[in-house]
């Protein structure tokens, strides 16, 4: 389960790889063409832009029960991963390996899309940091010091980095204590991190709220002065705080994701075979790994920045600044990436670790009644729905990257440069979707 859950290939892609490649770009390029026609002011807000959420929703979510609800949920799932973590046996059949890999990285993406902010809502380091607090009378929200700006989302992308680097270059991740030692690192970090800076560490530092927080920005669910909103996704995306360290956290994610897709292609895999260097020292495959996932997540970076950077702008202007203030619109590419990368994983490898989680101590325990169910291998049977399902995905995150830095450009940009200076950034997007498609169809 863990070394397969990749995208499975051009054997569940039985449709034109060139074909699909020129229609993507073909659709941003049309997209373009329509906006730069069609869309010529700024349409998107923040503090106008959605409307109140119905009256019911919003009195079950701003209850006091609500919170206190999902903090319960987060910290027993928290407390049964422990459990199986310390007592559960070094087997891949200890569900650990699946709530890591699958329900904790790949679940988040969908969950945050449909419901928000999901890992913040549940985060059990959150919950402890809450508790720490009630016992000493202080507040959670405040901590010794104050978290410093320039650090803005740099530790969270460190932390990104180091989760992928444990999946897909570490050679003993399927093995039971290095996974447990990880989690182990990320809880103790994040319970230092919340006492010296409360909860905004969280808010900036903690990998997987950055990441579900970030993603959960497509979702329709949105707050202003408190008050629960639901707007566009789009209008939610353009919400997003160009923090620093806001690129090199979209890069990890479209990096890692793209790493993943080509470390299994035919090219990568003849590259091994065929290097003598590689096969006579046992330590190089694990340092040209490591190599290739840094140089995919800076490539995403690079590609990305100088993208936005070469535009005109007003004297003055401090271009650097230009990467974080377009980062929001390579999101929806990098959701729509994810999900077209690990769906067919997601749904199978999600269903199996449900299974396993009624045995957690691999002697044939039956807990929740789960045990004797079978993974649905739907998307294995029906390859071309998958194939459509995943270039279709792809598309339309590009198209939506397109569309949101277009916006971004409007307000941002001198009027003489509101078209023109798209175009880098637009260059990039194309280069970002044929590079996607292909190694779709290259694992």
């Amino acid at each position: 389960m863990i070394s397969a859950h990749g995208i499975g290939g051009a054997r569940d892609l039985p449709i034109s790889p060139e074909l699909a490649i020129a229609g993507a770009v073909a659709a941003l390029t049309v997209s373009f063409t329509v906006l730069a026609v069609a869309w010529r002011t700024p349409r998107y807000d923040e503090a106008t832009s959605g409307r109140p959420a119905p009256r019911w929703i919003a009195r079950v979510v701003d209850a006091r029960w609500w919170p206190v609800l999902w903090r319960v949920v987060g910290f027993v799932l928290f407390l049964y991963t422990v459990m199986v973590a310390v007592f559960g046996k070094d087997l891949l059949t200890n569900p650990l390996f699946g709530i890591f890999y699958v329900w904790w990285w790949v679940a988040l993406v969908p969950l945050s899309v449909l419901f928000g902010p999901v890992w913040k809502a549940i985060s059990p380091v959150r919950t402890i940091n809450l508790l720490f607090a009630k016992l000493s009378g202080g507040d959670p929200e405040t901590g010794v010091y104050r978290y410093p700006e320039r650090l803005g989302h740099w530790p969270a992308a460190i932390g990104l980095y180091a989760f992928v680097w444990m999946e897909l270059v570490y050679p003993h991740n399927a093995d039971l204590g290095p996974v447990r030692l990880w989690g182990a690192v990320y809880v103790a970090v994040m319970l230092v991190g919340g006492a010296l800076f409360g909860n905004v560490f969280y808010a900036r530092a903690d990998p997987f709220e950055v990441y579900s927080s970030l993603v959960a920005k497509l979702s329709i669910w949105g707050r202003r002065d408190g008050v629960l909103l639901v707007r566009s996704p789009l209008a939610n995306l353009d919400t997003v705080t160009p923090r620093a360290g806001l690129v090199a956290v979209t890069a990890v994610l479209f990096g890692s994701t793209a790493f993943d897709s080509f470390k299994d292609s035919s090219h990568w895999i003849l590259f091994f075979q065929n290097t003598a260097f590689i096969n006579e020292h046992t330590w190089a495959p694990t340092l040209v790994n490591n190599l290739a996932l840094l140089g995919f997540c800076l490539a995403v970076g690079v590609i990305f920045s100088v993208g936005t950077m070469l535009t005109g702008v007003e004297p003055g202007f401090r271009r650097r600044t230009l990467p974080r203030l377009f980062a929001h619109s390579i999101v929806p590419i990098i959701v729509a990436y994810i999900m077209a990368h690990y769906l067919s994983y997601l749904l199978e490898a999600g269903q199996a670790t449900l299974i396993k989680a009624s045995d957690p101590f691999s002697n044939g325990s039956n807990w929740f009644g789960t045990a004797n169910w079978n993974v649905d291998y739907y998307f294995s049977y029906h390859p071309t729905f998958l194939a459509n399902l995943k270039v279709l995905l792809v598309v339309v995150g590009h198209v939506l990257g397109v569309i949101a830095a277009h916006d971004r450009a409007i307000k941002l940009l001198p009027r003489r440069h509101q078209l023109t200076g798209q175009l880098p950034l637009l260059f990039a997007m194309v280069a970002f979707t044929i590079g996607g498609l292909w190694l779709l169809f290259s694992a």
